[in-house]
């Protein structure tokens, strides 16, 4: 997709090259600034299109719409929409790396309109005289000026969007990313400074043409045989009467006009790439904060093992579909930042109440744990909080669409989870004890790798649960659980009566991938599987490369995956 993306702004750049290179409103211009003014505007238009787009994909309420609406029921058409966040990485990219270019273009014209000034065509020049220090133009004008501090915020915004910094600092990419407001008000000034003007009289002054209403001496050698018929005048226009000189009109390096070249700067077509999705965004985010205004009621915490917090709550009128995810925000956390966390229990015909667990890794969640819980070293077994105390004002954005929304509309389905990515697929989970013959889902391969045996006791209850359920209803080959535990230490924890039927499943190791998918799809022939990982990238990328590869048994694998990055 990256590739195909890359081409298409390719194209569109050597399309609008060959255009103002070529194009006779620009010959003065070209003239003046040559390949300089043809690469600033190529790149200048790659950069209206991927302005435009970039904000799209982070219109999460439209991308849940069409998620859900029944106007996309192609499961193809919906995959796309998971393509969000990679598209928008992609339009980022791509921005950063033309704006190299057409700064770099713009650094050239600077100089050339120095140096090329031409006292001919004065409402051409950007400059006021020849020579003028080209560092006038960057500084002490609008579009100079606004130019160079985008370049500062674009740097901000991209070397804060690296995974390191994200990873190690969340804070600075989330307020680095917020500056883009500031990037698109910046951009809307920049582009109304007219800077770069084109020929408007093409008709009455082809480019290069002979204007008799000049002083032909100081511009032109005339024949002797000639001089008399051309009268001395200033700026008297050309007599009427007067034959014009044969080989004047067909010489083929001379035309006549009748007046002065016009030039006139472009409408600021940016204002109408991005002015749309611009308000779409901002409508959008209005939207959100009126929904989310309201603060939602905490029913209950619980800590869990390796620092992960499970908070429950209800709110009026919310609704969400299992796989989906909502945004936190914590006034009393931070005033400005909101965190995304998958839904792990969504409400439900019978009960208001939904849920979410949060692993306790940054400064944002450390706060939010500290508020929450009476005692922030709880967090060595689940301990209900039954104290009575008054928990923090929280409020909850969304809810949004994800790619497991998918797993229930398989007749197969795999689910693979690495850690805490297992909380997309608990609300998947907690939907099927409630109920699973509504859905198309007909068995479920479910896989759980973890480092620690303590981990696995998130869900153990909800597993054992399902699992006791679907025996009781004689459907036990329904969900076929594998759990992995990647490192020994502590195994001795597992052994209990509680749990014994997840025991049965615990294997010790990490899965063999390409036995698995054989297996599943030896069981499973002609059939069409949708696999869905939430975890590290490595198994990631393991899963989607097997998914990709054909099998004997005319078995299809439709990946989807979302990663921690």
């Amino acid at each position: 997709f990256q590739f195909f993306w890359l081409s298409l702004n390719v194209w569109l750049f050597g399309k609008t090259f060959l255009l103002y290179n070529q194009g006779l409103q620009y010959y003065y211009l070209h003239q003046m600034l040559g390949l300089g003014l043809c690469i600033s505007r190529a790149s200048a238009s790659v950069l209206n299109l991927n302005c435009c787009l970039v904000l799209l994909p982070m219109c999460r309420v439209l991308l849940a719409f069409l998620r859900g609406s029944q106007k996309v029921a192609s499961k193809k058409t919906r995959r796309l929409l998971d393509k969000s966040k990679t598209f928008h990485v992609t339009c980022g990219v791509t921005i950063c790396i033309f704006s190299v270019l057409h700064v770099a273009a713009h650094l050239v014209n600077a100089l050339n309109f120095s140096e090329n000034y031409n006292e001919e065509f004065v409402t051409l020049n950007a400059a006021n005289y020849r020579g003028e220090d080209p560092r006038k133009l960057l500084f002490a004008t609008v579009p100079g000026l606004t130019g160079v501090i985008m370049v500062l915020v674009l740097f901000l915004m991209f070397t804060a969007s690296t995974y390191a910094i994200r990873v190690s600092n969340y804070d600075i990419f989330w307020y680095t990313h917020n500056l883009f407001f500031v990037f698109y008000m910046l951009l809307m000034l920049h582009v109304s400074g007219g800077v770069l003007k084109y020929q408007t009289n093409l008709e009455e002054h082809p480019p290069g043409c002979f204007n008799p209403n000049k002083t032909l001496r100081q511009n032109l050698t005339v024949p002797k045989a000639f001089e008399e018929l051309i009268p001395d005048y200033t700026t008297e226009p050309f007599p009427e009467d007067l034959p014009v000189p044969e080989p004047f009109v067909q010489s083929g390096f001379m035309r006549v006009c009748s007046e002065e070249p016009k030039f006139q700067s472009h409408f600021p077509e940016t204002w109408f790439w991005i002015s749309g999705p611009l308000c779409l965004y901002c409508v959008e985010r209005l939207y959100r904060y009126i929904r989310s205004n309201k603060p939602v009621t905490i029913t209950s915490v619980i800590s869990h093992p390796a620092n992960v917090l499970e908070v429950r709550m209800v709110k009026e009128d919310f609704e969400a579909r299992p796989g989906q995810y909502v945004i936190l925000h914590c006034p009393r956390v931070s005033a400005l930042e909101s965190h995304p966390f998958t839904l792990t229990m969504c409400p439900t015909d019978t009960k208001a109440t939904f849920g979410i667990h949060l692993k306790v890794v940054g400064d944002w969640t450390e706060r939010f744990r500290d508020l929450l819980l009476l005692h922030s070293n709880q967090d060595t077994e689940i301990l209900p909080i039954f104290q009575q105390r008054r928990y923090p004002k929280l409020y909850v954005d969304g809810p949004f669409g994800s790619p497991f929304e998918e797993s229930l509309n398989y007749e197969v389905s795999l689910c693979v989870a690495g850690g805490i990515g297992v909380t997309p697929f608990a609300s998947v989970l907690n939907t099927l004890l409630d109920g699973w013959k509504c859905y198309k889902l007909r068995r479920l391969y479910f896989i759980w790798v973890c480092r620690d045996i303590e981990s696995f006791r998130w869900f153990a209850d909800l597993l054992c649960m399902l699992h006791n359920k679907l025996w009781q209803e004689n459907r036990p080959d329904y969900i076929n659980i594998q759990l992995y535990l990647s490192q020994t230490d502590g195994i001795q924890k597992i052994i209990g009566e509680k749990y014994q039927a997840l025991n049965s499943r615990l294997l010790i190791g990490r899965p063999r991938w390409k036995l698995l998918f054989d297996d599943i799809a030896k069981c499973n022939r002609r059939k069409t599987i949708g696999v869905f990982c939430c975890g590290p990238n490595k198994i990631s990328k393991t899963l989607h490369k097997l998914s990709n590869s054909s099998n004997s048994y005319g078995t299809r694998f439709e990946y989807n995956k979302e990663s921690f990055s």
